[in-house]
């Protein structure tokens, strides 16, 4: 029986997470296959020591943002899902515009900030000014690390995205042309291996131009396109990730790229579609491991 290693954050312990971690844990069962559960916490002090012994699993589930752990248990020679740099290119989304887009995907229009930091500010806003002029309005500004749709804000004038920028300077961020013709709704695409699994259109109920469900959006089970089936295929290779959730916003000239999540709450999707992410996540690890991969 395949042995495991689910590695979870020890400070996001939530109802939300809990539950998402059990339907993992019962899936893996499910499979035939054994998961141990350890946090980022527990693992951080002993991964490079003697006293964790890597032989005793035969993979890793990743299901945090600890890039450094993941790269740690890497070179402790452990096959890790998804891998360190993926979940890196996803987690920052200025290295997901980056990626996909000098593999050629759409996406809306992006301008990335220049760095600053804390300390420093923005002595001078001339950028933005740039920016807005290049963009138009309204402009989305995205802090680069984020989920559930926090922070992403909706600048209508140049005065408020100059106070915007100007608050959360020293914070890496981005700004793209709001996408209109998905102002409040996008489809959320999962994709495990070089499979869609399963997809659902996301409303939003309350004009907000963000769909998330935590949000007070709805749900409803979506076929997506030819078009937004390859897109989300596509981006998921470039990513270099065995199994995401990718957003897709309707443009005037076809899908977009919204974002990428290298660890995409399913419970949602599951409610929606019937079907269990979680099982089709340990059935591709199991086979990859079968096929030495």
């Amino acid at each position: 029986m395949p042995h495991g290693l689910l590695v979870v954050n020890a400070f996001l312990r939530t109802t939300k997470f809990d539950e998402l971690y059990h339907i993992l844990l019962s899936s893996a069962r499910e499979c035939g296959m054994e998961l141990s559960v350890h946090t980022n916490a527990e693992l951080a002090p002993i991964v490079e020591s003697p006293v964790f012994e890597p032989k005793q699993y035969d993979f890793v589930l990743f299901w945090d943002k600890d890039v450094a752990l993941a790269t740690q248990l890497t070179r402790r020679g452990l096959p890790v899902f998804n891998s360190a740099e993926s979940i890196l290119r996803c987690d920052d989304k200025s290295l997901t515009y980056l990626a996909l887009k000098q593999a050629g995907l759409p996406m809306p229009r992006t301008v990335l900030a220049p760095k600053t930091f804390p300390a420093v500010g923005y002595p001078t806003l001339d950028f933005v000014d740039a920016t807005a002029e290049q963009l138009g309005f309204p402009i989305v500004l995205k802090e680069c690390f984020g989920s559930f749709g926090q922070q992403v804000y909706l600048c209508e004038t140049l005065d408020a995205l100059r106070q915007k920028v100007q608050s959360l300077a020293g914070t890496p961020l981005l700004f793209q042309a709001l996408v209109q013709e998905s102002i409040g709704r996008d489809v959320r695409i999962n994709v495990v291996g070089e499979r869609v699994v399963a997809s659902i259109l996301r409303q939003s109920l309350n004009g907000d131009f963000r769909s998330n469900l935590t949000l007070g959006g709805a749900m409803k089970t979506h076929t997506p396109t030819r078009e937004e089936a390859e897109l989300a295929l596509r981006a998921v290779r470039e990513l270099g990730l065995t199994f995401a959730g990718v957003d897709v916003l309707f443009g005037a000239d076809g899908p977009l790229i919204c974002e990428v999540n290298s660890n995409a709450h399913f419970k949602t999707t599951l409610q929606c579609t019937g079907v269990n992410m979680a099982t089709e996540i340990m059935r591709e690890i199991g086979n990859r491991l079968e096929a030495g991969l």
